[in-house]
């Protein structure tokens, strides 16, 4: 089964104001939808644009794995194990909150910042966080994130490429960029597709180049 979800159709947050633009996949912050809190272990897909010295101050996570892909500019994190990173496009952030942690991201360049945040629940709770940063892991090499028994493949596809897609219980197509045809459907940048029981796909390129996040999921998360 298919669920296609367009950009359009996302909840918007954040505090334009502030120089903070979002646009949520789930039930996130003040929007709930109960038929709509996650997909097997995903449970945010967040599509975030920080102008200059806009940011989020330091706040706690717990028993949540972050990870984080920045698009275009930019982002300066902090927390509390003391990692002061910059991460900047084709960057792959990981940040395991474990039994507790606190952080901060900012946009401390002088251009916008975009990037794309998925939280992912752990199939077990507490332990020691972690935190690490992949530079240049838009080059095809699958990261494996285990104690949520997921897969992030990021995929760069030159126009009219074909990809296979993983096999999973639950498979989650985001477009960051460019135009994606699969199971009938067409995706634009922003949409997002949500596959049960996914095997033996295949998606193709559009015109222009194309730039995809897919998550193989294979297990529900073990607590709430």
């Amino acid at each position: 089964m298919t669920y296609v979800q367009r950009a359009a159709e996302r909840f918007r947050g954040g505090d334009p104001d502030a120089g903070i633009e979002t646009w949520h996949a789930f039930s996130f912050s003040g929007f709930y939808d109960p038929d709509n809190v996650r997909f097997g272990p995903l449970a945010a897909c967040n599509e975030e644009r920080l102008a200059p010295g806009a940011g989020f101050a330091a706040h706690p996570h717990r028993d949540v794995e972050i990870v984080t892909w920045v698009v275009e500019g930019e982002l300066t994190h902090e927390d509390s194990t003391g990692h002061v990173e910059v991460v900047r496009p084709g960057d792959l952030q990981r940040l395991s909150a474990g039994e507790g942690v606190h952080h901060s991201e900012r946009n401390e360049g002088a251009g916008p910042l975009r990037f794309v945040q998925m939280w992912l629940t752990p199939s077990d709770s507490g332990g020691e966080p972690f935190y690490e940063v992949v530079r240049g892991a838009g080059g095809g090499t699958p990261y494996a994130l285990g104690r949520a028994e997921a897969v992030l493949h990021v995929r760069r596809l030159a126009p009219g490429e074909r990809t296979a897609l993983p096999g999973a219980q639950w498979l989650y197509v985001h477009v960051v960029r460019g135009v994606v045809h699969f199971t009938g459907t067409t995706l634009r940048e922003g949409d997002a597709a949500r596959v049960s029981d996914a095997e033996e796909l295949d998606a193709v390129a559009g015109d222009g180049g194309t730039e995809l996040l897919l998550w193989e999921m294979h297990a529900e998360p073990h607590f709430p």
